[in-house]
């Protein structure tokens, strides 16, 4: 029988290798290229829903969504809309970057039963493509104070110019839009469509992208766009648990309340000082309803409340108290936190609170530390050899040496003889000497008893 000799398996040949290599490159590649053809095939529409007043919150939230559909690319920019209006400056942010934006931004008025009154009638009319659903209204945009009460005529006739310039360079009925402003005129949806105030009635969104697809518009820049809104992907783009929350709190019906509130806190405070909870509550609340009233934007809120909270913090260690200062710090830290970092660069809620906490108990208890130690006798200097207990070495008369804390020291009384061996406590320092006393005060008395015996 013949045996084959055992060999080690040849390595591949050069040529072997090659082949490999190029079969894996042309592979990645491939598939790469199958991956950025799939992308390109899938366009996508960032959408986000508008519900509720128009606040400063709200129109952060919308500039920032046109400058996010912007940087991603998208088809566009879907609002869906419902509010009841709110602050004209807020407004005028949000049409400013509308008019500005270089994405298709496309604003529907909907569910069935939604409106886009006041403030909301003129973005809608600001948008590129706008649609409502049936069984909605728009309209109603006449200026109001905020407390329903008419506004000066020339508050409304400039907003009525800019009713119409709006709706002007959107192409759109500006006789409706002036009326709106200066009458109040409102309108449901089959007319709005008919006279030319929306583009489009669709009463969902899948009805409205396929409704749009094709549709060309012109961005700020001049370019020309056409939509392809079938089949589209959907990202959403939602306000947020802060923003959620900032939108609560900026909501202009609670700017009043939280003024008087505010003040009203500051006063008490006034009338009957305390431990200063109800100038924090009201300083707080100020700030709170000076927003709402879009009088300090949403950064210049978020630093001032991150510099109340580290005054307040200071107050605490400095002046602690009942923890008044370090509660008012940590709810200023939150609030400075929801305001200040928010969007992409946004604090986690789950980040933001515990660390407040953690800060504001360790102020409050570095204020105790403080306070404590504060209280504790002096350990050094004069005031450390005060209640410090020594031997009479020698004396004559009221005066005489002690050894006190290791150190040699000229000691006298103030009226009492002083005998050596005898037990003093110092209870004074004059100078370079110490003021002392007989540490037994039974010792003083028989020591004077002597001092008349041999006198006697």
């Amino acid at each position: 029988m013949l045996y084959r000799p055992w060999t080690l398996p040849l390595a591949p040949s050069p040529g072997r290798r090659t082949v490999v290599g190029t079969v894996i490159v042309a592979l990645t590649l491939w598939l790469l290229a199958s991956a950025v053809g799939a992308q390109a095939q899938a366009p996508t529409v960032l959408v986000t829903q508008v519900d509720g007043v128009i606040t400063p919150v709200m129109a952060d939230h919308i500039e920032e969504g046109v400058a996010r559909a912007e940087e991603e690319a998208h088809q566009a920019f879907l609002i869906e809309l419902d509010t009841p209006g709110g602050l004209d400056a807020s407004m005028r942010d949000i049409i400013q970057s509308l008019l500005g934006a270089d994405v298709p931004v496309v604003i529907h008025v909907a569910p069935s039963g939604a409106r886009a009154a006041s403030a909301g009638a003129l973005i809608t009319m600001a948008a590129h493509i706008a649609a409502m659903a049936p069984g909605t209204a728009i309209g109603a945009a006449t200026p109001v104070d905020l407390e329903g009460g008419d506004v000066e005529r020339k508050i409304i006739e400039d907003a009525a110019a800019y009713a119409e310039s709006v709706a002007r360079a959107r192409g759109r009925d500006t006789e409706f839009a002036v009326e709106a402003v200066r009458e109040g005129r409102s309108v449901a949806a089959e007319e709005a469509k008919r006279i030319g105030v929306v583009d489009l009635l669709a009463p969902d969104r899948a009805a409205l992208l396929e409704a749009i697809h094709g549709e060309t518009v012109t961005l700020a820049s001049g370019a020309k766009v056409t939509l392809e809104t079938r089949e589209v992907q959907i990202v959403p783009y939602e306000l947020g648990t802060f923003r959620s929350i900032l939108q609560w709190l900026a909501d202009p019906n609670l700017a009043f309340l939280f003024m008087s509130l505010g003040t009203l806190a500051i006063i008490y405070e006034l009338a009957n000082p305390g431990f200063g909870g109800s100038a924090i509550v009201g300083v707080i609340l100020i700030l709170l309803a000076l927003f709402a009233l879009a009088v300090l934007p949403v950064n210049a809120l978020g630093g001032l409340l991150l510099v109340l909270a580290a005054i307040l913090f200071g107050v605490e260690v400095f002046s602690p108290g009942i923890g008044a200062a370090a509660a008012g710090g940590t709810a200023s830290l939150v609030l400075g936190g929801l305001f200040l970092f928010r969007g992409r660069v946004g604090v986690d809620p789950e980040v933001l609170v515990p660390v407040a906490i953690v800060v504001g108990g360790g102020t409050m208890l570095a204020g105790r530390l403080a306070w404590r130690t504060r209280r504790l006798a002096p350990t050094t200097g004069a005031g450390g050899l005060l209640g410090s207990v020594a031997v009479v070495r020698s004396a004559t008369g009221t005066t005489g040496q002690a050894m006190v804390q290791g150190a040699w020291w000229n000691v006298k009384t103030t009226g009492q003889r002083l005998r050596e061996g005898a037990t003093v406590r110092v209870v004074d320092v004059e100078g370079l000497d110490l003021v002392v006393e007989p540490q037994d005060p039974g010792e003083a008395e028989h020591d004077e008893e002597r001092r008349e015996r041999g006198d006697q």
